[in-house]
């Protein structure tokens, strides 16, 4: 089975001066379709400088990066901004939603640069709100919302394309306990549905829905391992 992403020896560096801050150190991973991955680690380990190169929204100093096959080092800007829109789903910690826009509007913004019919986009923008339950809070603008529904929007947003990855950094951050358990469930139900989940976070009991846990320290990845198997999961 060929990975879904695939990265060689990836290094990132930043440079302030003649300062240079070395993040990344070398990375080398691969996960395959359906896997649902937490990656963890302390802050500054790299957790989230491994995730935006993921998901094409910064490149490595060094390495390779392959997803879906594809090298991105060598696609355009514009291929690349085309695999941000349709193959990836991105949840962040802030929710990123637009304060004039309501619910629906939100969730159908990533088919407004798909070229997406306005009518097309609200059947499907109407459709993820309904699988996050939250299609009673569809005209809804984010102030009317809770932190638990912003981010249930949020999550819908990262659907509407029906891409293949979907990336999501400390997605219950700002959330209780009640309402992260109630997102958690919802991410275990994407997956469930054929999707591979990439989990950004440095809480122990977030990353126990993962099935696998890939640790990060100081740029280098400290620990990698299957922490349950599908099979067992489903029994």
């Amino acid at each position: 089975m060929q990975p879904v992403i695939l990265l060689q020896d990836i290094k990132k560096s930043y440079f302030l001066g003649k300062v240079t801050i070395e993040v990344l150190k070398g990375i080398s991973l691969s996960i395959n379709k359906n896997e649902y991955v937490a990656l963890m680690g302390p802050s500054g380990s790299g957790k989230s400088t491994l995730m935006n190169l993921i998901g094409c929204l910064d490149t490595p100093t060094a390495g390779n990066y392959i997803l879906a096959g594809q090298q991105v080092g060598r696609m355009t800007d514009n291929s690349l901004a085309d695999v941000r829109n349709k193959e990836i789903g991105f949840v962040f910690q802030q929710f990123n939603l637009l304060p004039r826009l309501s619910a629906l509007e939100n969730v159908a913004l990533p088919l407004v640069y798909a070229g997406v019919s306005k009518k097309e986009r609200s059947r499907r923008a109407m459709e993820v709100l309904d699988m996050v339950n939250l299609s009673d809070r569809s005209h809804h603008k984010p102030n009317e919302l809770s932190g638990g529904q912003a981010q249930r929007v949020a999550i819908a947003r990262a659907l509407v394309n029906n891409p293949s990855i979907i990336l999501a950094d400390e997605p219950t951050g700002n959330l209780d306990s009640k309402t992260s358990g109630e997102i958690m469930d919802i991410f275990g139900q994407i997956h469930a549905a054929g999707n591979t989940v990439v989990l950004v976070t440095h809480e122990e009991d977030i990353a126990a829905h993962a099935l696998r846990m890939i640790r990060l320290r100081d740029g280098v990845i400290e620990m990698d391992r299957v922490t349950i198997t599908r099979a067992a999961q489903a029994s």
